[in-house]
């Protein structure tokens, strides 16, 4: 009999060693998931920012491509000119 109850006090324990890890693990679980969802946040972010960068260089490029049109249509014409004389 006093084989059993040592069995069961032991069983006791590791039960209880059992959920004692069972609830660490949730709490680990759900450190990660905030910490997956705080990421997830922050790549959205990042990609907004790029889109928006991107986009501002593409127009600062087309402007700059618009001005070296000019510059040449000028140029051009200061050519045709100088042929003339």
């Amino acid at each position: 009999m006093a084989a059993l109850e040592t069995q069961v006090r032991e069983l006791a324990d590791r039960v209880r060693t059992s959920e004692q890890d069972a609830a660490a693990a949730r709490v680990l679980a759900g450190g990660a998931d905030r910490d997956v969802t705080e990421i997830r946040g922050e790549i959205r972010d990042f990609r907004q920012q790029m889109n928006n960068g991107f986009t501002e260089a593409r127009g600062k490029l087309d402007a700059a491509a618009v001005g070296q049109q000019q510059i040449v249509g000028l140029l051009n014409t200061l050519i045709g000119q100088q042929d003339d004389q």
